[in-house]
């Protein structure tokens, strides 16, 4: 019985494994985004305050959400910021910056204040239109009533936008 020489066994199977890892596009990242390859830059541009009249004004809302998913954006993807065109771009505005009873108790008086900030976001994926989409994200936090919502105003602003700017993140680039 003749056996071939190993060199030619080894040779043509190391080279088909080699050609089949070129052949598969793979994307991968610690922080859980899925990323195309050929996305490299991204583009958030400023958010305004649409909120409509009558409706509590936050003067900094505006810049502090929108520095806050640029912030994001950097801290877990490799991506690029730029002005202009970009292969990824976000785009939008705060539609809701608003303060309602919950929770009413048995005296007509709310136990809990609810306050609710939303964003309406443009998303647009130039490299993989598929990806792009144009949705309104909100998230809320509920307070006591018998704090002034002036003392804690901070604190709910930047838990909503940190879950916001999450949950839009989350829509964008992590595809589970």
């Amino acid at each position: 019985m003749r056996f071939f020489p190993r060199h030619k066994i080894i040779f043509p199977s190391v080279l088909l494994y080699v050609l089949m890892l070129q052949a598969c596009k793979i994307s991968y990242s610690l922080s859980g985004a899925s990323l195309s390859p050929e996305v490299k830059t991204c583009n958030v541009e400023y958010f305004p305050n649409r909120v409509q009249h009558g409706s509590t004004v936050n003067p900094v809302l505006s810049q502090f959400f929108t520095e806050a998913l640029k912030t994001k954006i950097q801290a877990q993807t490799s991506l690029t910021l730029t002005d202009g065109d970009a292969d990824v771009e976000f785009s939008g505005e705060i539609t809701t910056y608003s303060v309602q009873p919950v929770a009413i108790t048995g005296n007509e008086t709310a136990g809990l204040n609810r306050f609710t900030i939303t964003v309406h976001v443009r998303f647009t994926n130039n490299v993989d239109p598929d990806q792009s989409f144009d949705s309104s994200f909100s998230r809320y936090e509920d307070y006591p009533s018998t704090q002034d919502f002036s003392s804690v105003e901070n604190d709910l602003v930047e838990k909503n936008v940190r879950n916001l700017v999450e949950d839009i993140f989350n829509k964008a680039f992590v595809n589970w």
